[in-house]
């Protein structure tokens, strides 16, 4: 008897212990489901909201969108989705992609600060984003890629967009135009040098795949960026690419002391 008691105790305490109430840091409890301030601050901080927002009506929006999110992923589970294999990839490439970010935030908050005289230099090497920045109107055609041979001479000798335009139309590649804008700060400086350089009007192309966008410069309005303003973009932009050539150099070291076999078939290609 005296056992009996004792256990029927111990079932009483664990399963008390299993019902979560909805106080202390735990805000809400979704069918024994804890979330947490910590939870729900996160995703206030996430959501970016203005400063003049009413953050009592935003705290319980945002709550109740997380409690709609458990229940949602709660149904996936039932369904077993959480057992697929494009699940299991797609869960395992976030969880990559996270960790690396995070990795690479570690590294540009604890990266040196550069000193005053490579700040100048940095600014005065990089025109594109300082003093000489521009905002460009472009004229846009999308189109597939062309693999004719005769096309695609065609679409190389095309020097206006116009022009190639009408060799799309002639050789029936379907296409879509647009007007776009792009601020130079955001081209790569060694694009940006060779983009400077083609006569007014002349399109270039940039391919992916399947996929070809060619445009053309129409207006090149001025936007630059010097004193007080250009300095703390300066700055930012020179930490980011320190961390870049970090974490590459991190990459060779990595691969270098790694033990990596290839399926005969799967190994990298042979460097020509």
């Amino acid at each position: 008897m005296r056992y009996q008691i004792v256990a029927a105790i111990a079932v009483a305490l664990v399963a008390s212990g299993c019902t979560r109430k909805a106080e202390g840091q735990t805000v809400a409890v979704v069918n024994g489901e804890e979330i947490t301030a910590p939870d729900l601050n996160f995703a206030l901080d996430q959501s970016n909201l203005p400063q003049n927002a009413d953050k009592s009506a935003a705290r319980a929006q945002v709550l109740q969108q997380l409690i709609d999110r458990r229940l949602l992923a709660e149904q996936a589970r039932k369904e077993g989705i959480d057992k697929s294999p494009e699940y299991l990839n797609r869960q395992r490439q976030a969880d990559e992609a996270l960790l690396i970010s995070m990795m690479a935030n570690r590294r540009l908050s604890s990266s040196q600060l550069p000193s005053d005289r490579e700040v100048q230099n940095f600014i005065a090497t990089h025109p594109e984003a300082f003093d000489k920045r521009e905002t460009w109107t472009l004229d846009q055609l999308m189109y597939p890629t062309p693999t004719d041979p005769k096309v695609k001479n065609e679409v190389v000798a095309a020097h206006t967009i116009d022009q190639l335009a009408a060799v799309l139309q002639n050789n029936k590649v379907t296409f879509n135009r647009q007007k776009n804008r792009v601020d130079t700060a955001n081209i790569p400086p060694e694009l940006y040098q060779k983009l400077t350089a083609l006569p007014a009007g002349e399109p270039f192309a940039l391919s992916s795949g399947e996929r070809t966008i060619a445009s053309a410069i129409t207006a090149r309005d001025p936007n630059p960026l010097t004193g007080d303003q250009a300095k703390p973009l300066a700055v930012d932009a020179m930490r980011k690419a320190q961390t870049a050539n970090a974490l590459e150099g991190l990459l060779k070291s990595l691969r270098s002391s790694a033990k990596i076999e290839y399926q005969p078939g799967y190994g990298p290609p042979k460097k020509s």
